[in-house]
């Protein structure tokens, strides 16, 4: 069996939203700040998790 190019599959779904450029900066910054420099996605991945913890540890 020859092996598929591309993406291997994973349960996941593209989010696609404009963000105003201050805040891409910030993300920007923060990025530099991280050991392995994220790219934006993943830095934006890392914030929303962090935020869903914070949530989750108030309730």
């Amino acid at each position: 069996m020859e092996k598929k190019r591309g993406r291997p599959p994973i349960d996941s779904e593209a989010v696609n939203l404009r963000l105003p450029r201050d805040l891409i900066e910030a993300i920007d910054e923060h990025r530099r700040d991280e050991a392995d420099l994220p790219t934006r996605p993943e830095m934006i991945r890392r914030a929303l998790i962090e935020w869903l913890e914070m949530k989750t540890r108030k309730i």
